[in-house]
């Protein structure tokens, strides 16, 4: 047996690049912070001194947002594996739009947040309101990095160094972007059970 033989034999992987196992590490960290966030949620709603207000009727609206983007940022995906680059450009562009009003709306829904009397801090915050301004602030910010991301792979686009051949970017965005709008669900329907 030749030592290239024995050296192939020991090198064992997951046939992932790199950057993707990167990106899942990532993803599963955002996934035990906001885990250990709905817990806590749960063990302070249960000990008491829980004010009780309804949600904001945009978050449905941001729901549907992020919802619209996901399957506008699959068709870029889709339409990258084609090599249909004018297709990738205009669901990128959606996508990125979707992301913004999303961001928009997740702004105005503070604003209905404080006009119904739900504060994050002060005297007259409860640990309730406090709860979901953290969860929604953190997404926020998870958000914006995502946008940062589709903004980077959209440059690639237009570069031309997106497309059949060349998927890991566009994947790798596709990605952290459906993992967003599906932890942006579940916190949705998290404080719809839960409030």
């Amino acid at each position: 047996m030749n030592p290239s033989e024995i050296l192939s034999e020991k090198e064992v992987g997951l046939g992932w690049h790199p950057k993707r196992v990167l990106l899942i590490l990532l993803i599963f960290s955002i996934v035990m912070m906001f885990a250990a966030f709905t817990s806590g949620y749960i063990v302070r709603r249960d000990e008491g001194n829980w004010r009780e207000f309804d949600l904001p009727a945009s978050l449905l609206i941001n729901s549907i947002l992020i919802a619209l983007s996901s399957a506008s940022m699959q068709w870029a995906y889709f339409s990258a594996r084609k090599d249909e680059i004018g297709r990738v450009k205009t669901a990128m562009g959606i996508t990125l739009a979707l992301g913004l009003a999303f961001l928009v709306g997740q702004y105005y829904s503070f604003g209905d947040l404080v006009a119904g009397n739900t504060y994050f801090g002060g005297a007259d915050a409860n640990p309730s309101g406090s709860f979901v301004y953290v969860l929604m602030g953190v997404h926020a910010f998870h958000l914006v990095t995502g946008l940062i991301f589709l903004a980077v792979v959209l440059k690639r686009v237009l570069n031309y160094q997106v497309h059949s051949r060349a998927l890991l970017s566009i994947g790798n965005a596709t990605l952290y972007w459906h993992f967003l709008g599906g932890l942006w669900l579940y916190l949705y329907l998290f404080l719809l059970l839960n409030h």
